[in-house]
């Protein structure tokens, strides 16, 4: 009788972060996180490996939008940290949209991939706005309930 749940314990129907409807959205922002992650790694990654092959100097800023498309990746698979992925990725934006978003590509192919890597670096950090908005909601609107040993306390 002890693991008996009393009318005050929290069951797995009502506990809206248990539920498959609550998850999907989630499991659908990270998915789509890690896959614009990767792009941004994939875009930015490419001018650092052209340099590196001619023995050039590789600007810092092209590791910078590495490193920050790595840590989005990471981010989402490990489900954490949507306020420094929305931090990292507007600095990104900020950064390579000074840069090139009033460019006129005039045909380079090189300055058209950034003016579309900077767009997908804003879909980066709004994908993040809205996981994190998202977590938010959770937290404040569904967490009633009351505590899992005793029952008494309302969480």
């Amino acid at each position: 009788m002890a693991f008996a749940r009393s009318k005050f314990s929290r069951s797995s129907s009502t506990a809206p972060s248990s539920s498959l409807a609550a998850k999907i959205p989630l499991w659908t922002l990270r998915f789509l996180q890690f896959v614009f992650a990767i792009t941004v790694i994939g875009l930015y990654a490419q001018d650092l490996q052209k340099a590196h092959k001619e023995g050039k100097y590789s600007d810092s800023k092209w590791g910078y939008a590495t490193a920050v498309g790595t840590i989005g990746a990471v981010s989402a698979l490990l489900l954490s940290w949507p306020a420094l992925a929305i931090i990292l990725f507007t600095a990104l934006f900020g950064l390579f949209g000074n840069m090139y978003i009033h460019e006129d590509a005039e045909g380079d192919g090189g300055i058209k991939r950034m003016k579309r890597a900077v767009w997908i670096d804003l879909i980066n950090m709004l994908l993040w706005l809205v996981t994190a908005v998202y977590g938010m909601v959770r937290f404040f609107f569904f967490r009633g309930g009351r505590s899992l040993h005793t029952g008494r306390a309302t969480v």
